[in-house]
């Protein structure tokens, strides 16, 4: 195969790049990398360039900036828009890396970086595709587009102004994601659906000030008290959410949906072992990967108030707070469900306590057809490199902007993920299987030449 030999001989010059670009900070949620995130926007439109991408733009926004580049050489041919983006996530805990997170290191096939799989190293390698297409047949077989941003990891806040505001320069048949994983190693999959989003800052306060628990305990009330009863009021004891019309929109699974799922052949029993839990946990009448690809959730994700330090402190808490995220399904509408879980927390409030609800983020669930022509293509170029077939699953997480790019341009989302589930994105030592870098690329290639 042309390409693969191309690879190999490129293979020590790719990760070099690649460890150029990971070695920029650009962790858009804190506000001193500002300089970094740009860096890295600037790195992705040189790379373009000499990829011989035509048309390469920096766009600014009231964020970080959007890089678009183009190369529309094929008429009558399909357009290409590949979207991803080069920001990175916090690295804290620092101290629980083995090298330092920006600091690129290979060990054992894999790359160790903060980026490496979520989602520099899987941008990276559709430049690269189209760099060598290009290098080899001096032409690409599509129309091709890049639409790489700087604030996927903070919900992407400029982006759909973007989007409206450029729909005829992005215009696309199809849109190109590679941001997700492999179901395993040498097992592909390519996600047909994505959980939605909603967000809440909850906060609890009782009186003006906090209290001696022996002069003032069983007899006022005691803001953890009222934040830990209202937190337990969310869930019934089968694991349901007990918020009135919270499930409103949800569909239930069909027959040949939980079919789709059993194939999946997922090992409870390996998971809990992997854990170290003696049992799961979730919604009554589910398996693990219903509960957690088709089902929505409602989850605190922290709490916290009152006394903290080392020893004993009695006092009463004036104060205590809780951050709760819901993942949504079908047609569930992120703001319906806030203003109901708001409601909810009103009615189930403790005496002499009030309540604030802070809503942060917002996004709603996508779907797709598998059925799509332009993802059977993407399940049939797996084949080809993999030796096995895509499967079609669903993902317990989300990935806001793609419903957002599907609806906006009117064209399918096919995400195309190389990365494996253990990866550790958003984690310390997160890393990229090199195995996946190379069987990706040439993924990739198969793909654009099939369209």
């Amino acid at each position: 195969m042309e390409y693969q030999a191309y690879f190999q001989q490129n293979r020590e010059e790719h990760l070099k790049e690649l460890g150029e670009l990971l070695a920029i900070p650009s962790i858009s949620a804190l506000s001193e990398h500002k300089g970094d995130v740009l860096k890295a926007a600037e790195w992705i439109a040189d790379s373009l360039r000499r990829a011989g991408m035509e048309n390469v733009e920096i766009h600014p926004t009231d964020g970080h900036p959007v890089v678009y580049a183009e190369h529309l050489h094929a008429p009558g041919k399909p357009t290409v828009l590949v979207y991803g983006h080069y920001d990175v996530q916090p690295v804290d805990p620092l101290h629980l890396w083995e090298t330092p997170p920006f600091e690129p290191s290979i060990r054992d096939g894999k790359l160790y970086a903060r980026g490496a799989t979520d989602d520099k190293g899987q941008v990276f390698m559709h430049i690269k595709a189209a760099e060598a297409i290009l290098k080899q047949e001096k032409e690409l077989p599509v129309n091709l587009k890049f639409c790489i941003e700087g604030e996927e990891e903070v919900t992407s806040p400029n982006l759909p102004g973007f989007l409206e505001s450029h729909q005829d320069k992005l215009a696309a048949d199809v849109i190109l994601i590679s941001d997700t994983a492999l179901l395993a190693p040498g097992k592909p999959a390519i996600c047909v659906g994505l959980r939605g989003l909603c967000a809440l800052e909850v906060s609890v306060f009782t009186a003006n000030t906090d209290l001696h628990s022996g002069t003032f305990g069983g007899g006022v009330p005691n803001a953890l008290h009222a934040l830990v009863s209202l937190l337990d009021s969310l869930h019934d004891e089968k694991g349901r959410v007990a918020v009135e019309g919270f499930y409103k929109g949800v569909p239930e699974l069909t027959a040949m949906e939980r079919e789709e799922f059993a194939k999946l052949q997922f090992d409870e029993d390996k998971l809990k072992k992997d854990l170290g839990l003696s049992s799961l946990y979730g919604e009554e009448g589910y398996s693990f990967v219903e509960r957690t690809g088709a089902r929505p959730t409602l989850e605190i994700n922290g709490m916290y108030g009152g006394f903290q330090g080392e020893g004993t402190k009695t006092v009463l808490p004036k104060e205590a707070h809780a951050k709760i995220t819901c993942r949504l399904v079908g047609d569930q509408d992120p703001q319906d469900v806030i203003d109901k879980i708001e409601a909810h927390l009103h009615a189930h409030l403790q005496p002499g306590a009030t309540l604030e609800v802070k809503a942060t983020e917002k996004a709603r669930a996508f779907t797709i057809d598998p059925a799509d022509p332009m993802l059977q293509k993407a399940a049939d170029a797996y084949e080809r490199i993999y030796g096995t077939r895509a499967l079609f699953t669903k993902d317990g997480g989300s990935i806001p902007i793609v419903e957002t790019l599907s609806r906006v341009l009117s064209a399918p989302s096919v995400m195309m993920g190389f990365g494996l589930p253990d990866e550790n994105l958003h984690a310390p030592n997160e890393h990229f299987n090199l195995e996946n870098f190379d069987k990706g690329l040439l993924t990739i290639v198969e793909y654009l030449k099939s369209l």
